[in-house]
């Protein structure tokens, strides 16, 4: 009798385990002359992702991002627009689509979350009844091009809240911030009662050592209909650096509020080498002590990311901005990527080896 042979690669299905790209500046990286070669041949990145096991793709979308016409010769990316032209492409290619309101004509995060120009001034009635439109009106806009995505984010690394100075979460009360993320949840919900692709809802909180009182801040202030817990998941800004604590740390969650857990945004570096003048986010010294910087051990982090990520109970994982590789492609502070040592690609564009954690057969 012959020996069974194991399999070396897997695709997952969208259900089984989310393996995400964000991939969010693929258009405006293309327009700057970007190109991107898998087995020495130059390919669609949204093809090579899909190829290597991705099931979807999450993109950001800001308000009115009109900030940005000063760097980019006058064109918008982020925007409705270019987000749909974005979705298009990853839908055509079989993959599913994560939605990322940030709720900002800008970047969002822990310390930024700037209300739109267009609700400045208005009294928070009002701002909660423009997040409840906003939402509704997104989501029928993309509904109405066939585009409605599997995953919708109310908000982006809303650690202390979201639409400042009205929505800050202030010591730890959130009570004003609830209302605000149970405003776009709910238009989500209004929106699925008679669509035919229901969104899952995900909250977002930045690092895993964050995620147990902020989760429990929302949920005092009455935030428990959504579907995923997401969490970034940065080794340069976190405090759960083994394995065995993100397992922990994710199992955790998911015993305490019964929702899936996912890392909705990561990276590893591969190089500490740096392809422009623009510099790096994560200088060589920003590593795990465990996996020093080598093409291979940035494909060792990620398996072992995963594996641990599933031994806690979590559900996926979305790589965040894997493609912005150097190109021509400006933005405030440089020309070039700031993230370059950390793509899943080298810097001539080529995929790196851990590319393929996306299809490595896990344990379950």
């Amino acid at each position: 009798m012959a020996a069974q042979k194991t399999a070396t690669t897997k695709q997952y299905q969208l259900n089984e385990f989310c393996m995400g790209a964000d991939l969010s500046y693929l258009n405006q990286l293309e327009d700057n002359g970007a190109m991107f070669r898998d087995s020495g041949k130059t390919k669609d990145a949204i093809t090579i992702f899909r190829n290597h096991g991705a099931n979807l793709v999450r993109i950001r979308l800001w308000h009115t991002p009109n900030w940005q016409l000063a760097v980019t010769g006058g064109k918008l990316y982020s925007n409705l627009e270019d987000v749909e032209k974005l979705m298009r492409r990853a839908k055509a290619a079989g993959l599913a689509i994560n939605l990322d309101l940030h709720y900002s004509d800008d970047w969002a995060d822990p310390q930024k979350q700037e209300t739109p120009a267009a609700w400045q001034n208005l009294s928070f009635a009002a701002l909660k009844d423009s997040v409840y439109r906003y939402t509704l009106s997104v989501l029928q806009y993309f509904a109405a091009r066939n585009l409605t995505p599997e995953m919708i984010q109310v908000g982006n690394e809303t650690n202390n809240g979201m639409l400042f100075p009205q929505g800050k979460l202030q010591n730890g009360n959130a009570t004003d911030f609830g209302s605000l993320l149970n405003s776009g949840i709910k238009a989500v919900r209004d929106f699925s009662l008679t669509a035919s692709v229901k969104p899952q809802i995900i909250v977002h909180v930045a690092q895993l050592q964050d995620a147990g009182w902020w989760t429990k801040a929302i949920t005092a202030a009455g935030v428990t209909d959504y579907d995923i817990l997401g969490v970034s998941h940065y080794s340069k800004w976190s405090q759960v650096n083994t394995m065995q604590a993100v397992t922990d740390t994710i199992r955790m969650l998911v015993n305490g509020y019964h929702k899936k857990v996912m890392v909705v945004e990561t990276a590893y570096p591969w190089t500490g080498d740096n392809a422009d003048t623009y510099n790096n986010l994560f200088s060589p010294t920003d590593v795990v002590a465990a996996y020093p910087l080598s093409p291979d051990n940035q494909l060792r982090y990620m398996k072992d990311l995963v594996q641990s990520i599933i031994n806690g109970g979590g559900s996926g994982i979305m790589y965040w901005e894997p493609e912005w590789i150097s190109s021509k492609m400006k933005d405030r502070w440089g020309t070039g990527s700031s993230w370059e040592n950390m793509a899943l690609f080298d810097f001539q564009g080529n995929t790196l080896s851990a590319m393929d954690y996306m299809n490595f057969p896990y344990r379950f």
